[in-house]
């Protein structure tokens, strides 16, 4: 059962929020930092799911041929469109009319082209690093449950270093959004972190997948505590993070590490802690779903970018949780023109 929560209640926990939160209201970029994948989206059924061995709903590091190989026993056309997590909820931002900048790495050949082509049509600022590696993929399943598996070969995107993130400058950021993804590569994500704090920006970090809080619990515990002023998950990434599956006590548990915590729990809408005060949000639109693809990603978009603008926790929400919804709506994770029009009307009340 979802918490019945009242919004704006206060002194909702005994513990003790371990951040304040503020914004440089001089500062208005938001900057995603992440895997530059492209998307390889196919509809199948859970049958198929298990036949490639992994576990269903989460996310797995594959060898390069995996998807060739899965996509040679499914007689479904995929869809090929840009991707990585940090990378949709900076698109997100773009579309949302906010000065949005990604940083990763591609490869010099015709997806990495593809991909840099999209960020500028998105209204992204690109900061591409060039690899002789292949351009990063990402085969999503997608099960008519509307549940994603993914299996992901990173291909140049691995090879993104942390030296050279440390020459990355933040320092016109309101907030860095790092993707839970990069906790694979510990020395990349701290030297992202580290140079986003010195450039003063605040820092957001979405959990990205259960999988990858249970391998990477140890290091985590330690960089949230160190570096994140904003933490981002949903009920399965929560409940790995925190060791609580009740929604209340894990929601709690995030807000005492960050200064701001959202919870999202699917058709029940999300959570907001800040400031000893929960708000609840409610779901976008109907609850029909078509695909969970980028659910999470887009929801992230709509949170940060309405931090930005200097909205209330209530508008911040109530936006990412239209565009969490628009985007279930179609397969993939780009929202189409009248998908935005109806979120945006949000901004305009």
């Amino acid at each position: 059962m979802p918490m019945e929560t009242a919004v704006g209640s206060t002194n909702l926990w005994s513990g003790e929020i371990m951040k304040n939160f503020h914004l440089d209201n001089n500062r208005d970029v938001i900057a995603g930092i992440g895997n530059a994948l492209v998307d390889i989206l196919l509809h199948e059924d859970d049958a198929f799911v298990a036949r490639t061995g992994y576990p269903k709903g989460g996310m797995n590091y594959v060898p390069s041929d995996f998807a060739d190989k899965m996509l040679s026993f499914s007689s479904n056309k995929p869809e090929v469109v840009p991707g990585g997590s940090a990378c949709n909820t900076i698109v997100g931002i773009g579309k949302l009319g906010g000065t949005a900048r990604f940083v990763g790495k591609c490869g010099g050949d015709s997806m990495g082209e593809l991909f840099e082509r999209e960020l500028r049509n998105s209204h992204v600022d690109p900061w591409l690093m060039v690899s002789p590696q292949p351009t990063g993929r990402a085969l999503s399943i997608v099960t008519p449950d509307a549940q994603r598996s993914m299996f992901t070969f990173l291909g140049a995107a691995a090879e993104m270093s942390a030296d050279e993130i440390a020459k990355c400058r933040f320092d016109d950021a309101a907030i860095v959004h790092i993707e839970g993804y990069l906790l694979f590569k510990n020395d990349l994500i701290v030297s992202a972190l580290k140079r986003a704090q010195a450039d003063g920006a605040r820092i957001s970090l979405d959990l990205a997948s259960y999988t990858v809080v249970e391998s990477s619990k140890t290091e985590l515990d330690f960089l949230v505590d160190e570096y994140v002023d904003i933490l981002i998950a949903n009920e399965d990434e929560a409940a790995a993070f925190t060791g609580y599956k009740d929604e209340r006590k894990a929601l709690e548990a995030l807000a005492e590490r960050a200064g701001i915590a959202a919870l999202k729990v699917g058709k029940h809408g999300s959570y907001i802690a800040h400031n000893h005060s929960i708000t609840k949000i409610k779901p976008g639109g109907t609850g029909a779903v078509l695909d969970t693809t980028g659910a999470g990603d887009l929801w992230a978009s709509g949170f940060l970018f309405g931090l930005v603008q200097g909205y209330s926790m209530e508008k911040c929400g109530r936006l990412a949780s239209a565009c969490g919804y628009e985007v279930c709506q179609v397969l993939g994770a780009s929202i189409p023109n009248a998908g935005w029009s109806r979120v945006k009307k949000i901004m305009e009340e």
